[in-house]
C-alpha cells in the first residue's frame, strides 16, 4: 500500500490501521495451520487414515483511502498558479498549462530550505465551490488536505480570468469548513500570486483585507520567482511551531463486537423428545473433516467434544449412556 492508506472496516467505518509509518502492520492473521496424516503416525499406525483441517483466517471487507503525507497543502481555485509555484521551490514537475483543471491529481515536492531543513508539499488540484458536496472531484482533492499541518491558500490577485481575490478566497475557505470543521481552522498562509500583473491599488485592497483576517499575507509571483523565496522561508520557519503531521490511530473494537468473537466458541444444548441436540457453528468444519467408519477419526472428534466442554455440559444435563446425541443432523449414542 502507498504511505498515508488510511485502512477501514468497510463494513463498520472503524479505522484499523493508518499505514504512515515504517513499521509494518498485520490487518488480519492466517488461520492456524492443520496436521498432515503424517503428525499422528506411530509405530502401531504408520498410515493414519485422519488429518486434522487447518482454522480459517480473519477476513475484513475493507475501505482503502490514500491521505496524501505532506506538511504543506497549496489550495485554490483552478489556474491561480499553485502548479506554478511547487515547480520552482521543489524538484516536482507538474503539468502546466493555460487552462483550468491541468493538474487532475495531487503532485508531491520536497522543498530544501537548508542543508538539513526541509518540508513536503503538495499540489491540491484546484477546487471548485460545492467540492465539500462533491462537485466535481471535490472529495477527492480535499481528502489530501486533511493530513496538512500548514495550509497555504494562493490566490490571483490580479483578477487575470475576471474574479474578484477576496470573493475567490472566501469561497475556498468555505469548501474547507464543508469538508471538515478542523481543516477550516488549520493555520494558513495567503500568497497573493500574479503580484506582476496586477496593479498596486488590487494588492493593496487584498492585503488589507488579509491582514485584517491576522493571516500572514505574501506578495509573490511564482512565474518571475518574486517573494517566493521569502514565502519559502516563512512557510519553514511556521512549521517548526506546528505538531506533526496528522496521524490517524487505530479505533478499539466495540465491547458487542469483542463480546460476539469470543461467543465464537459457545454452544447450545437442549434436549427434546430425548435426543440432546448440540447447536455450535463453529463444529460446522471439525464435523466435516471426520471421517465416521474410521475409529481415530472419531477419536479426534471426541476430544473436540470433550476440550469444547460439550461432553461435560451433557453430563451436567444428566445423559446417560445410549441416550442420542445430534450435532448437526449427525446422531450418535452416547458412550461413557
Amino acid at each position: 500500500m502507498p504511505r498515508g492508506t488510511l485502512v477501514r472496516d468497510a463494513d463498520t467505518g472503524r479505522v484499523l490501521a493508518d499505514l504512515s509509518g515504517d513499521e509494518p502492520v498485520v490487518l488480519a492473521r492466517g488461520g492456524r495451520g492443520g496436521w498432515g496424516n503424517s503428525h499422528f503416525a506411530t509405530a502401531t499406525r504408520q498410515i493414519p487414515r485422519f488429518a486434522k483441517p487447518g482454522l480459517p483466517g480473519e477476513s475484513f471487507n475493507l475501505e482503502l483511502e490514500l491521505k496524501l503525507l505532506a506538511d504543506v497543502g497549496l489550495v485554490g481555485f483552478p489556474n491561480v498558479g499553485k502548479s506554478t509555484l511547487i515547480s520552482v521551490v521543489s524538484e516536482a514537475k507538474p503539468k502546466i498549462a493555460n487552462y483550468h483543471f491541468t493538474t487532475l491529481t495531487p503532485v508531491l515536492g520536497v522543498v530544501r530550505v537548508a542543508e538539513e531543513n526541509n518540508f513536503v508539499m503538495a499540489d491540491i488540484p484546484g477546487l471548485i465551490e460545492g467540492a465539500s458536496e462533491g462537485v466535481g472531484l471535490g472529495h477527492e482533492f480535499l481528502r489530501h488536505v486533511d493530513r496538512c499541518r500548514l495550509i497555504v491558500h494562493v490566490v490571483d490577485v490580479a483578477g487575470s480570468e475576471g474574479r474578484d481575490p477576496i470573493a475567490d478566497f472566501e469561497a475556498i475557505n468555505r469548501e474547507l469548513a464543508g469538508f471538515s470543521q478542523e481543516l477550516a481552522q488549520r493555520p494558513q498562509i495567503v500568497a497573493a500570486n500574479k503580484s506582476d500583473l496586477a496593479d498596486p491599488a488590487q494588492i493593496a485592497a487584498f492585503k488589507e483585507y488579509i491582514t485584517g483576517q491576522g493571516l500572514d499575507f505574501f506578495e509573490i509571483s511564482a512565474a518571475t520567482r518574486q517573494g517566493v523565496g521569502r514565502l519559502v522561508q516563512k512557510i519553514a520557519a511556521r512549521l517548526e511551531t506546528l505538531p506533526p503531521v496528522k496521524t490517524y490511530e487505530a479505533e478499539e473494537v466495540p465491547l458487542a463486537e469483542r463480546e460476539a468473537k469470543a461467543r465464537r466458541n459457545e454452544f447450545e444444548i437442549r434436549v427434546e423428545d430425548g435426543v440432546y441436540i448440540v447447536e455450535a457453528d463453529w463444529l460446522i468444519q471439525a464435523l466435516g473433516f471426520v471421517d465416521m467408519d474410521d475409529y481415530e477419526s472419531l477419536q479426534y472428534f471426541q476430544r473436540v467434544l470433550r476440550q469444547s466442554g460439550i461432553i461435560d455440559r451433557l453430563e451436567a444435563m444428566g445423559i446417560q449412556e445410549g441416550d442420542t446425541v445430534s450435532i448437526l443432523n449427525f446422531e450418535f449414542e452416547y458412550i461413557k
